[in-house]
């Protein structure tokens, strides 16, 4: 019999502990876990653990040390020891589609709360269908996407909701722009998303056929065709990105985002000549994702597990401006911070996995959103840790209609 969570010797275990952003979270853990906070760092070369814990403690005096966990993603025996000795596990090792259900399925049966970077729609809706039931069953909260997907924008409407009327219909459009490189990981997970459009949307129609709706209230995940936003100046490109459809989940679990809620998500680009490009630079890409030998080819070029200098992380940024409308009133909010891909995306998955671990959070099991497992605690973590969450310019009111 699996020993209950809260008898367990570890709170938490960071799986994926060696590579970029699995070294970058391992810092941030060893610097903001609490005193007396029993963890492990888990991966498959215990040399490079050994070099990560040794850092840690150097950067840490007096902090908590971790134990070291030989641990490949391939092995679920190793990796449902790992569960079943642990509250919380969090991973970086992707893309999820080749690497991830194992630990999934291992946490699920296990009872024990998981969170990762997945951006890979299929993933996230393969994960419900096969494992939702079994985490309700055991308590396990399966989290998926707590990093730049889907965490600012996931948090930064809930932050938008807050700020408008309660209980009337509501609309918020969020708008993406930054200056960033994107991780290798993420790279090789849309690539693969790319390549697969037929199983995605498989995976999505078979979820949709037997997850339950929200009783009584109506939530739409909808974007309307590139053009011009009145209220931002900048030209709006659809994004088909996993996080539209984390808000509508967000969405249709709170019944505070009211009674018809509807959530629009777009790149913001200054120029229509960019948006143009983008558009093509994507449909290219697309393409060649479907042609085995040029999804290598382009996959070479951004190796996984590596990551851009310091410098240039210190130089990239990121906000989500967010326009929400309801009963006469609008108001404008906007996340904002440094680096996304790397060191801010580091920042929330490591907040997050000391959210679920140490704090009150609402009572929930499944396979839920960061808005629907912490919401507001983890709100509160961000902004300490220094991820800007704010109105711009208070709210006024909607007289476009």
């Amino acid at each position: 019999m699996t020993t209950p969570p809260g008898d367990r010797p570890l709170d938490l275990v960071l799986f994926g502990a060696t590579g970029f952003v699995g070294n970058l979270t391992a810092d941030r853990l060893g610097a903001r876990l609490p005193v007396g906070a029993r963890w492990a760092l888990a991966g498959r070369r215990e040399d490079k653990l050994r070099r990560t814990r040794d850092r840690i403690v150097a950067a840490n005096p007096g902090a908590p040390v971790p134990e070291l966990i030989r641990a490949d993603a391939a092995d679920r025996d190793a990796l449902r020891n790992l569960a079943e000795r642990a509250r919380v596990v969090i991973t970086t090792v992707g893309p999820y589609l080749e690497y991830g259900e194992p630990l999934v399925a291992a946490c699920a049966a296990a009872g024990t709360d998981y969170l990762d970077l997945c951006g890979e729609p299929e993933f996230i809706d393969r994960m419900y269908l096969a494992h939702h039931a079994t985490a309700v069953r055991t308590g396990a909260r399966i989290v998926h996407s707590c990093g730049f997907d889907s965490m600012p924008h996931d948090l930064g409407v809930l932050f938008t909701v807050g700020h408008l009327p309660e209980a009337v219909p509501l609309a918020v459009r969020g708008v993406v722009r930054g200056n960033f490189t994107i991780s290798g990981g993420t790279f090789h997970s849309a690539l693969g998303q790319f390549s697969r459009p037929r199983q995605r949307r498989r995976a999505l129609d078979e979820r949709r056929e037997v997850e339950p709706g929200p009783a009584g209230r109506r939530v739409r995940a909808t974007a309307d065709p590139p053009h011009r936003d009145p209220d931002l100046g900048v030209w709006l490109l659809p994004m088909p990105t996993v996080d539209p459809l984390v808000v509508a989940r967000s969405a249709a679990a709170r019944p505070d985002y009211g009674p018809d809620f509807t959530y629009s998500h777009y790149a913001g680009l200054a120029h229509r000549a960019s948006m143009v490009g983008a558009i093509v630079g994507a449909a290219v890409l697309i393409g060649a994702a479907r042609v085995p030998p040029l999804r290598r080819l382009i996959g070479a070029g951004i190796p996984r597990g590596h990551g851009p200098s310091e410098s240039r992380r210190a130089r990239s940024w990121f906000t989500v401006d967010f326009i929400g409308e309801g009963d006469g009133r609008r108001v404008h909010t906007r996340v904002s911070g440094g680096d996304p891909g790397y060191t801010d995306t580091a920042t929330m998955l490591s907040e997050a996995g000391i959210c679920l671990a140490f704090d009150e959070n609402p009572p929930t099991a499944g396979q839920v959103t960061t808005a629907t497992a912490m919401g507001e605690q983890l709100l509160r973590r961000l902004m300490d840790a220094g991820i800007s969450f704010g109105v711009v310019g208070g709210s006024e009111p909607d007289h476009a209609g």
